[in-house]
């Protein structure tokens, strides 16, 4: 399922087509995606301007000129790609020729210095769905989650607050959205291993008696900056269904350090380490038993 950076990478490649363009008309081929679309979807974009695109968490927020939030999830395998072909700005194309079939949402846009443009919405395994509402904490799906990664409120101290007296190990404490929005199984492994902890060490012991953060997790927010950073720059990690606004792929699996590379010699400099697998809530976890320390 597709992360924070690659949805960012989704959000980044939608902006520049879609921010001020007119909703003109809007097609659903079925009811349903995961779940029905909301009642009366189609008539509250038509005729409406998308104001701006946002991403919370896994969520791309579509911003109405009338007021209203469009919400969107990827599911496994949505993507939003545009029936007129390749992107000229990104460095990665799409390229025609997707099954229409799973096309679930066409939608008619009119954008000022693009012209018409058709935006359509493709769900091969439809776990995606799409939400509407007036404010983001009139939302189910965005009511009790955590800071952003990448904004001002996230800091060392503040997963110190939320990990003190948590018994949970640590791999699950950073997926857990109320602790931090976005994070997926695979920038936690990153992260955890740029940090040098181990993912079964629980999340209190990473704070001090005083309350304060540790060293180590000072090194871990660090960490989920920098990965989260690097691979939003890298367009996201293409495993199986991913692929950018623009239908090219990331490429920042290229660049793990342990996530999907057991049985890998750990890249960190001068560890002796080889990358294990262990199933953590029926999930799969990587990282060095060397460098990796409980």
């Amino acid at each position: 399922m597709p992360e924070l950076p690659e949805v960012e990478t989704v959000r980044r490649g939608l902006a520049p087509y879609v921010e001020g363009a007119l909703i003109e008309k809007v097609t659903l081929n079925r009811k349903d995606l995961r779940f029905p679309f909301p009642k009366g979807f189609v008539e509250a974009l038509e005729g409406q301007s998308i104001v701006s695109v946002g991403r919370r968490a896994k969520y791309l927020l579509f911003r109405l000129s009338g007021g209203k939030i469009w919400l969107g999830h990827l599911g496994m395998t949505g993507i939003f790609r545009f029936a007129e072909g390749r992107f000229k700005e990104p460095s990665r194309y799409y390229e025609p020729g997707e099954d229409i079939k799973h096309d679930h949402v066409v939608i008619a846009l009119n954008h000022p210095k693009k012209g018409p443009l058709t935006l359509i919405y493709s769900d091969a395994r439809r776990f995606g769905f799409m939400d509407l509402f007036e404010r983001e904490e009139d939302s189910p799906y965005l009511a009790g989650l955590g800071p952003e990664p990448l904004g001002n409120a996230f800091n060392a101290g503040e997963m110190a607050e939320r990990f003190r007296g948590k018994k949970a190990p640590m791999k699950a404490a950073l997926l857990d959205q109320r602790v931090v929005a976005g994070l997926g199984n695979i920038y936690v492994s990153e992260a955890l291993h740029r940090a040098h902890i181990r993912p079964t060490t629980e999340a209190r012991k990473l704070v001090l008696k005083s309350g304060k953060p540790s060293a180590r997790l000072e090194l871990l927010a660090d960490g989920v900056r920098t990965v989260l950073t690097e691979a939003i720059d890298a367009g996201g990690s293409t495993l199986r269904d991913f692929r950018a606004a623009d239908g090219g792929s990331g490429y920042f699996q290229h660049r793990f350090a342990v996530y999907d590379r057991e049985g890998e010699p750990c890249p960190t400099p001068g560890c002796s380490g080889t990358i294990r697998r262990i199933v953590q809530s029926g999930r799969s976890t990587f990282y060095c038993p060397v460098c990796q320390k409980p």
